[in-house]
């Protein structure tokens, strides 16, 4: 979901501003524009400071728009880049598909960033020198090397976290594994920088510190958020189907009449959802109680189970060894409530809703996912606001 102000687009991809940009332009503005105030006067100091600010941000914007190319080169779709409190991000659609092709995209961002450094700089060199033109193409040149040095710290969220997940993944073969690395790496790196912000601002008094810890913080919360991505997708796609069903349904005879099975079965306590008809030991389709009470009462002595059984044939059903994440995008793509998983002979093993999927992961997952949530989903059919499941489950497919 695009969230700020759009401006325009880039080679068809949405820029957007968030709200917290301005706040940041204004400090960079106030921060560079004091460097220069003893030298130039309040007028042009503020000018340049301006400057400055707005040409960081062109520079991030190119940075990311260096990820961006290189992903849709790869035929990956790109939602937007948008620019923010700490710089700017891109949103690519989904990941790239080997670790090759995910160090392009990471290392894309950075050449871009040394590209600008010696053009700008080569530029700067034939400007007089001492002049107010000179002395911004020169700070604006190195702004884009101290921002591709930067990014090339290894930990995510940084690019240097993604070049050292696509090296793990090329040397395990996993990407999980490389995600996991580069977010542990990511989540030290942070609780480093908070920890040295924090001790420049109350024991040096350099206030500038606080800048360094609330960019080590949200290091350490994406950091974070990546690894709980990573997991989810992971056991997604390890959990099978029948790690997950349950056996919420009775088989019953084919050669029943309405009226034998409505006796035998509508009666009970607690009803079973459908029931599963079958002859000779297999499986022919499901039987729902809806069918039975919108059927003539009339016909009831009369018709059999085969008369209203939906076939299997015709049912959306998955198999035993199918990954949860395909279970999900299944009864996504069908708006189903329920699915019926199918044993590796063609006879139903079980049945899966919302609920079914939730409790499985919370074994994975926990504490991501509590028993509040279980009993929620298992009630009301759904899965847990926030965890995207659904959004996720497809991604973990893809890739």
């Amino acid at each position: 979901m695009q969230t700020g102000w759009r401006i325009g687009s880039l080679f068809g991809i949405p820029l957007l501003i968030d709200y917290s940009w301005f706040i940041i332009l204004a400090l960079a503005t106030r921060e560079y524009a004091s460097s220069y105030s003893r030298q130039w006067g309040p007028a042009l100091s503020w000018s340049a400071g301006l400057a400055i600010a707005l040409l960081l941000f062109a520079s991030v914007l190119l940075h990311e728009l260096g990820h961006s190319l290189a992903a849709i080169s790869q035929g990956i779709k790109v939602n937007s880049i948008t620019l923010f409190l700490f710089g700017g991000v891109a949103s690519i659609d989904s990941e790239s598909k080997t670790p090759g092709q995910a160090f392009q995209v990471a290392i894309a961002g950075p050449l871009v960033s040394f590209a600008l450094f010696l053009i700008i700089g080569l530029g700067s060199q034939v400007l007089p020198r001492e002049s107010l033109l000179a002395i911004v193409t020169e700070r604006v040149a190195l702004i884009n090397l101290v921002l591709g040095l930067f990014n090339l710290i290894p930990g995510l969220p940084l690019d240097g976290g993604q070049v050292l997940k696509a090296a793990i993944w090329k040397i395990t073969g996993s990407r999980f594994a490389g995600v996991r690395w580069a977010a542990k790496t990511g989540q030290v790196l942070g609780w480093l920088a908070v920890a040295f912000g924090l001790t420049l601002c109350f024991l040096a008094r350099q206030y500038g510190g606080l800048w360094i810890a609330l960019i080590g913080g949200f290091g350490i919360r994406n950091a974070t958020a990546y690894s709980r991505f990573t997991s989810l997708q992971e056991a997604l796609i390890k959990i099978k189907a029948g790690d997950a069903m349950s056996r919420e349904f009775r088989v019953v005879d084919a050669d029943l009449t309405l009226r034998e099975f409505a006796d035998r079965y509508l009666l009970e306590v607690n009803p079973f959802p459908f029931y599963i008809a079958a002859t000779n030991g297999r499986d022919l389709g499901l039987v729902s109680i809806d069918d039975i009470r919108f059927t003539e009462r009339s016909q009831w002595q009369v018709q059999t189970l085969h008369n209203i059984l939906k076939p299997l044939g015709k049912t959306p059903t998955v198999s035993e060894k199918a990954s949860i994440a395909e279970v999900i995008n299944s009864m996504e793509a069908r708006q189903l409530s329920r699915i019926i998983v199918l044993s590796p002979i063609g006879s139903v093993a079980g049945t899966i809703d919302r609920g079914d999927v939730v409790k499985v992961l919370a074994k994975y997952l926990q504490p991501q996912i509590s028993m509040a949530d279980i009993k929620r989903s298992k009630e009301e059919n759904s899965y847990p606001q926030g965890l995207q499941l659904s959004a996720i489950a497809k991604t973990a497919q893809e890739n």
